[in-house]
């Protein structure tokens, strides 16, 4: 494997992703605060750590014993298992660049987003959300090395231990919450272990998971006023009990992000036996009598193959995955007949099951000037200390998990969020407005066990267009109940004293399609849910695990793909039912049970457990 050894400040240049000063729109107002803090962020190598990144292969050798196809949560992971082994040769196909250096700070979480590096994909033909979208909703997804991990907030949660304990009863034998949490331990490395405790967390992973080093003080009001509610505060959600309201721990370490490329790839960049193309879209898998021997990508304008001897794992996301079999003959044989795709192996499930959280978002003002809460000031916090508001996620650490009633009568499967005090794109002076109004922040209530389902199709044969992704959100009368019902509780938390303490009041507009209904009545947010939720980007289920008996199962409980010998998926897509958390810690688990079931399958002398 090659590697460079260039001096701090110079490495990797031109491999990395999009600058900040570009991921703000070279905005005049921004251009020389932010050209400033690129430079700075560049340089800093505890945050940015352009030194310690891995060199990527220029030309692959034509074989290999594993072929990874995705560095995201869970493909990283899967890697960087598998070349444990010294004597196995494994190859990562990533279809984007290295992270970006600026992804490292905390406060950009969200400027990633519609930058060159998302995906831009779009649902279609929504019959009931995103009415006053053309029926169309956004999907954010990130091109690049550690994947969604790389533009998410960073919040680590797992979610009940119900849903874990429901894929085993469907029949996927070793994914009970019992057997799934060494897993979960296994991969992390806890900086707050004094607070949380040994028995549902680890020290010895790779995956920092610590809390931010930074909340603002309307933090605490925040919890304060969910407290007045009724709703208790919860030290660890990732403990004993999921319910109520806490300061959630995300995947970051003293103050910069380390999404799963970063904790598990780089400490190994220098391992012989592993090589990674970035930039390589993989376009099929390549199938010979029924066995999977290699994989098509697309690079630098030409098509290359590379063989696997032993396996192939798709680790693609819960769109590209399908997509990939789809192309490669695996799927339903109606949709791949229709696209002139010759059947390999007609499987009825592939792309199907499509779902994801959905969440409504409520602008509130509070009596603050809406000032920049990036500046010199905040800059010069950072760069010395790694701690202020470029350290952190704003307010939107307060995270509040609480049962609707509707699924069961406590499962915690309502999520609330209050984002606001994100230090991002600025001009740098101290004090600076972004408008004459005041300070805004964004409430979002969600419901997590959603029951709608979509799907996943061909929109052509040709590998490099997108496919059809049909959404299908809000179909089931339940998923309206659960969000109207986390709308109702999560406005009690603004009606308290604490918050009317700062005037918080609701600014978003009415829906005008909706105005025959009283505001606020449960039947106007029944109608206005339809036009304001969207996504939560935790879509799942595309390459459903299950057992033979399960019509839609794409992979058994070994992610092995049924029909095909030597191939398996490993990521979001495989999930039967979304966990009732954000899924990022749930796909970092299912890179390390993957792993240890490819080894025990190979019967490995190194094993992940």
């Amino acid at each position: 494997m090659e590697h460079s050894h260039a001096a701090s400040g110079t490495c990797n240049v031109g491999q990395l992703g999009p600058s900040l000063t570009s991921l703000c729109n070279n905005v005049t107002l921004y251009y020389y605060f932010m050209s400033i803090l690129d430079a700075f962020i560049y340089k800093k190598q505890n945050i940015a750590q352009t030194c310690e990144r891995i060199t990527p292969i220029q030309t692959p050798d034509p074989e290999y014993d594993f072929i990874v196809v995705g560095g995201g949560a869970t493909g990283s992971v899967v890697a960087a298992r598998l070349s444990e082994n010294p004597s196995w040769k494994v190859i990562l196909v990533e279809a984007g660049p290295d992270e970006p250096p600026g992804a490292s700070v905390p406060g950009f979480h969200n400027t990633m987003i519609q930058s060159p590096i998302d995906w831009g994909y779009q649902t279609t033909n929504e019959s009931y959300a995103c009415l006053d979208l053309n029926n169309s909703c956004a999907i954010q997804s990130v091109r690049a090395l550690g994947g969604n991990m790389v533009h998410n907030a960073m919040i680590y949660v797992r979610g009940s231990p119900f849903i874990f304990d429901q894929w085993a009863e469907m029949g996927n034998e070793g994914w009970s919450w019992k057997e799934v949490l060494p897993f979960f331990k296994k991969s992390e490395n806890n900086g707050d272990i004094d607070s949380v405790g040994r028995e549902y967390h680890g020290t010895d992973g790779p995956l920092f998971v610590e809390r931010f080093p930074y909340q603002p003080p309307f933090v605490n009001v925040l919890l304060t006023a969910a407290k007045e509610a009724g709703f208790g505060y919860n030290n660890d959600l990732n403990g004993k009990d999921n319910h109520g309201f806490a300061v959630i721990q995300g995947t970051v370490h003293n103050g910069a992000r380390r999404s799963s490329a970063a904790a598990y790839l780089r400490p190994i960049r220098h391992r012989s036996n592993l090589h990674i193309t970035l930039n390589s879209i993989c376009t099929r898998v390549i199938i010979e009598n029924g066995k999977a021997v290699g994989v098509q990508y697309y690079k630098d304008g030409k098509f290359h193959t590379i063989r696997s001897t032993k396996e192939v794992i798709i680790s693609a996301g819960n769109i590209r995955s399908p997509h990939i079999l789809l192309l490669s003959g695996v799927g339903p044989q109606e949709d791949l007949k229709s696209q002139g795709i010759d059947v390999v192996k007609d499987l009825d499930g592939v792309g199907k099951n499509f779902h994801d959280h959905l969440s409504v978002p409520l602008t509130f003002t509070i009596n603050e000037p809406d000032v920049y809460d990036n500046n010199w000031a905040a800059l010069a916090e950072y760069l010395g200390f790694r701690t202020g508001p470029l350290s952190s996620i704003g307010t939107a650490q307060v995270v509040g998990f609480l049962p609707s009633k509707i699924t069961t009568p406590d499962l915690p499967d309502m999520q609330i969020i209050f984002d606001g005090y994100q230090a991002a794109c600025a001009p740098g002076e101290i004090g600076a407005l972004q408008s004459d109004g005041n300070r805004q922040i964004v409430l979002l209530a969600g419901y997590y066990y959603p029951r709608s389902r979509g799907q996943i199709s061909l929109a052509s044969s040709a590998p490099l267009e997108y496919p059809s992704i049909w959404g299908n959100y809000l179909n089931n009368p339940a998923d309206v109940a659960g969000i109207v019902k986390a709308i109702e509780t999560a406005l009690k938390i603004t009606e308290t004293t604490a918050a009317k303490a700062y005037n918080m009041t609701l600014i978003t507009p009415l829906v005008e399609e909706c105005s025959k209904y009283t505001f606020p009545s449960a039947n106007y947010w029944e109608c206005a849910v339809h036009y304001l939720a969207h996504g939560a980007n935790h879509n799942s289920g595309t390459c459903k695990m299950g057992p033979p008996s399960d019509p839609l199962a794409v992979v058994d409980p070994r992610l092995r793909v049924y029909g095909i010998e030597g191939l398996r998926v490993a990521d979001a897509s495989i999930m039967p039912q979304v966990p009732t958390a954000n899924t990022q810690a749930t796909c970092v688990m299912i890179g390390e049970h993957a792993a240890d079931l490819i080894k025990k399958d190979w019967k490995s002398e190194i094993y992940s457990s």
